[in-house]
């Protein structure tokens, strides 16, 4: 089935087996299925409303609507939301069932859904676990003395990172298990590396690239275990010293301009899948069946147009940030761990039967509800029986279908966020008059600097690219002295546009292999200068 996409106009396909998933995902309620209409958006175009509901890095600072008291929060001081502290939302203080109300068949869900979400209370930050000396931090758990940090876990000592597992680290994307790692960018398992990308097992290196178990190397490509390396040819270990020493006093941004050249002679992988079957999209571990996914990890199967999931995920579309044991979901993001049979959601953990929801928790069988936990059988925040719940939700789904919102996920205007604060705007960037003309919000960035911790006197600098200010804080300093590196002349916000740029898209081109002309699906557009090898040309030339 083709269609035209209702926001981009791109004619996109449904495919037997996206049909096939939503029949799986649709709602039975006493014993009577409703069906889930084929999507109107294209995959990309869904993505994109989906990352728009997401703030994970401009941080503010406002007061607690509970304690009154001082906080950091994703929410500006002008959001017209209740925000609340990390323990002030977990307490028992308030009652998240005290704001429901009754569905109002005259007006449509989501300016009702809209009401609701402008009364519940709204974590500040969204940490989990403990966050010792991490107050700068957002989507963490459990870290400790981190700084702009932003979807890590389990990290000590880490600064200017996202989707990071690892300590002693700064400006680190898509890094687990590693230490004393700087500028690098989608690194497992390595130590003592600066600026290395797709490398494993790797240390004491500088401008790798996609090498395996290497250590004292500096500017190398597609090496595995090897040591003492310099652009992919040994050397001695004083040759080697020599040329760390003129690249870290001094040399490093010509080195990186020399790297950045070299690097694209030599092949690069199609995709980064391992381990899976009949998989297509990039950063593929251990899974089975998954079509245009990215960033999967371990033993998931049947996902379609998913993203950042991962650890036994199954049967789901259209899914980002899920977390383990995800089953049967659909136009979800930000779901942690067991959520199943769900669809239409933001930030729930551990709930099933739920639609229509955000920031809800343990909760099961709720539709359009707001930060509820461990509740059941709610509707706008109401509580019902479950024989009330089963007569009034299909009658909801109908008022839905004959406004058109019913198998729509949230739009973009629902967004507690203005579209430059989100997600979206990093992977689908856009301008201030083109997000204006789409009747989307957009907020001007903030004049002042905010006020953060343990600042080095006389730190403040101005980014060399976007003229922005930005200061140096004192755990920032100590790890470049210690480590020899210069201090840096971008502002956090470019460092990070610039890694995120390092990764190839969420989206797939097909073209030809460069040696063997065998046809190829990869995020690496026919645009980008690297020389691309289907995954047998390419094993043949590193091994």
């Amino acid at each position: 089935m083709e269609r035209n996409c209702t926001e981009c106009s791109q004619a996109f396909e449904i495919t037997e087996e996206d049909l096939r998933l939503l029949d799986k995902i649709s709602p039975v309620i006493a014993n009577i299925k409703y069906p889930l209409p084929p999507p109107t958006h294209c995959p990309s175009c869904r993505m994109q409303r989906r990352f728009a509901q997401r703030n994970e890095t401009k941080l503010y600072r406002r007061i607690c609507a509970h304690t009154g008291k001082p906080m950091i929060s994703l929410y500006s001081e002008d959001k017209p939301y209740t925000v609340f502290s990390e323990s002030a939302w977990y307490s028992d203080e308030w009652d998240a069932l005290s704001y429901g109300r009754d569905f109002d068949f005259s007006k449509p869900f989501f300016a009702q859904f809209a009401e609701l979400m402008r009364q519940v209370p709204r974590r500040g930050m969204h940490q989990d676990g403990t966050a010792e000396n991490s107050d700068y931090t957002a989507f963490g758990m459990n870290n400790k003395n981190c700084y702009l940090a932003f979807s890590c876990f389990l990290c000590e000592d880490v600064y200017y990172s996202s989707w990071t597992m690892g300590k002693n680290s700064m400006d680190c994307l898509v890094c687990v298990g590693g230490e004393l790692l700087y500028q690098c960018v989608d690194c497992n398992n390595c130590y003592h590396c600066f600026f290395c990308h797709e490398c494993q097992n790797c240390q004491d290196s500088i401008l790798l690239e996609d090498c395996r178990d290497c250590h004292h190397c500096i500017g190398c490509k597609n090496l595995r275990n090897k040591e003492y390396y310099l652009y992919n040819k040994p050397v001695s270990k004083e040759e080697y010293e020599a040329k760390r020493t003129e690249v870290l006093e001094g040399g490093l941004d010509r080195e990186r301009e020399t790297f950045d050249r070299w690097r694209v002679t030599l092949p690069t992988l199609a995709a980064r899948i391992t381990q899976s079957e009949g998989c297509t999209g990039n950063y593929i571990e251990q899974s089975k069946s998954c079509i245009d996914c990215y960033d999967l990890h371990l033993g998931s199967q049947d996902l379609r147009h998913c993203q950042l999931c991962g650890w036994q995920a199954k049967d789901m579309m259209d899914c980002s940030s899920a977390g383990k044991n995800g089953e049967i979901l659909y136009e979800m993001h930000g779901a942690a761990s067991s959520t199943r049979n769900s669809a239409f959601m933001s930030f729930v953990g551990n709930c099933q039967y739920v639609y229509y929801s955000e920031n809800c928790k343990n909760s099961s069988h709720c539709f359009g509800c707001v930060g509820v936990t461990s509740k059941q059988y709610c509707i706008l925040n109401k509580q019902y029986t479950e024989q009330e719940y089963n007569e009034l939700v299909p009658r909801i789904i109908e008022h839905m279908r004959s406004t058109g919102e019913w198998g729509e996920f949230f739009p973009i205007e629902l967004s507690p966020f203005a579209y430059n604060e989100t997600f979206a705007q990093e992977h689908f960037p856009l301008t201030k008059e083109e997000v204006l003309a789409k009747g989307w919000k957009w907020k001007d960035a903030e004049e002042e600097l905010p006020q953060i911790p343990e600042v080095v006197p006389d730190s403040t600098r101005v980014c060399e690219v976007t003229g922005k200010p930005f200061r140096i804080i004192k755990q920032e300093l100590d790890f470049y002295q210690r480590e020899g590196l210069p201090l840096p002349r971008l502002h956090p916000d470019e460092r990070r546009r610039r890694r995120l740029a390092m990764r190839t898209p969420y989206k797939i081109w097909n073209r030809e292999c460069a040696k063997c002309q065998k046809p190829i699906a990869t995020s690496y557009s026919t645009e980008r200068p690297e020389i691309v090898y289907c995954e047998s040309c390419y094993l043949a030339s590193v091994y």
